[in-house]
Parts: structure tokens; C-alpha cells; sequence
């Protein structure tokens, strides 16, 4: 398990999903406020994250429109590809979402099938 800087048992990510590395590292920027493009990429995903499971820090009053300013960092740093860059990150983060939805739920089946 990866476990974000400073979390909670609810904030280990599991490793073997695609893009735990950035979900990590979002989050434990997130928990030292520092908004960074991964705590911005984590902050778009927080409620579907949360909904997972996992303890996303809460980014409200920061970054109202979490999307916009993930951009406005990738326009910053690098400028011309950011639209790539952006969508790259956001197929990262959903491909990270679906698995650890998927293996949550083999883990209920799981569960249920020992019952």
C-alpha cells in the first residue's frame, strides 16, 4: 500500500492501481495544502474518491473549481500542451477510480462468499 504523508489508515492507496502514484502524492500535498497539479488532479476526483473510500482532504475555499485550476498549473508550467497534459491526467485519474471501485467490489464478493 502506498500510504500518503501523514494519513489515516483510510488514505493508503493501493499500489497496484494505475495511477496510485499521482493519487498519493495528491494526497498528502493536499493534507499540507500545498496545491500541487497532483493535489489538484486528487481535488477533482475527491467526491468520487471519498465515495471509495478514501480520506481526501478537503480543498473547499482554495480551489472552487478544482478543474480551472488544475489547467491554469499545466498553462503555468509548460504552457502549449496543457489540453493533452490535462486530459492525460484525467483518463489517469478515472482509470485509478474504476479499478479501486473494481477491486472493491471483488473484495465484497469476497467477503460475501466466506459468509
Amino acid at each position: 500500500m502506498i500510504r500518503a504523508e501523514g494519513s489515516t489508515p483510510a488514505a493508503v492507496v493501493p499500489p497496484n492501481l494505475p495511477g496510485a502514484d499521482l493519487v498519493a502524492a495528491g494526497i498528502a500535498a493536499l493534507r499540507r495544502r500545498d496545491f500541487t497539479v497532483d493535489a489538484l488532479l486528487v481535488a477533482v476526483g475527491a467526491p468520487r474518491l471519498r465515495l471509495a473510500g478514501l480520506d481526501i482532504p478537503d480543498a473547499a475555499g482554495e480551489t472552487e473549481a478544482p478543474e480551472l485550476a488544475l489547467y491554469a498549473a499545466l498553462r503555468s508550467r509548460g504552457g502549449a500542451d496543457a489540453y493533452s497534459q490535462y486530459n492525460a491526467l484525467i483518463r489517469r485519474l478515472v482509470s485509478f477510480e474504476r479499478a479501486l471501485e473494481a477491486a472493491q467490489r471483488r473484495e465484497t464478493a469476497s467477503h460475501r462468499s466466506r459468509a
